[in-house]
């Protein structure tokens, strides 16, 4: 289990995409779960749990979609002639 003393979106999805399972605990926000890379939220939640979870997971999808190389909108593409 890694601890959190300070609450760092950034650090914990790099813990997380590197570790791939485990246990995280952030100091103001509570023990979570990770498993196959993504964060989850606990068994009795609360908002501040989701929005904690939504948040890292975002910077998780930026890591995965980064290392594969794809942009994040396919509308952002240009156009092929």
């Amino acid at each position: 289990m890694r601890v959190f003393n300070r609450y760092s979106p950034k650090l914990v999805a790099k813990h997380v995409t590197r570790l791939f399972s485990g246990r995280v605990y952030i100091a103001g926000r509570g023990r979570f779960d990770f498993d196959n890379g993504w964060l989850k939220a606990p068994e009795h939640a609360t908002i501040s749990h989701y929005k904690t979870v939504e948040e890292v997971n975002r910077f998780i999808r930026d890591v995965y979609q980064e290392a594969i190389g794809e942009p994040e909108d396919r509308r952002s593409l240009p156009a092929s002639r």
